[in-house]
């Protein structure tokens, strides 16, 4: 019974973290790394964003990234997670 308990703690933590992130960041997929913003409102929308190639103009035409500041993503003032 405990570890039951334990076990059903765990997966809420992790799922607890997953929608934080989810909710407060947008994860934005480059041709060479993946780059993180922190995001104005708290949504789901536009949680992951792919910005590989051509799909670029998708960030300065997302009324949700310009306001969480696009423009600092480009001048390499965010966190990059790089592969």
């Amino acid at each position: 019974m405990k570890k039951m308990v334990m076990t059903l703690l765990v997966v809420i933590v992790i799922v607890g973290t997953f929608t934080f992130g989810a909710l407060n960041y947008h994860f934005i997929l480059m041709d060479s790394s993946v780059k993180l913003l922190k995001k104005v409102d708290l949504t789901f929308e536009n949680t992951f964003v792919d910005a590989r190639g051509n799909k670029k103009y998708k960030l300065y035409t997302n009324p949700a990234l310009i306001k969480a500041g696009v423009k600092d993503l480009i001048e390499e003032k965010s966190v990059t997670i790089g592969k």
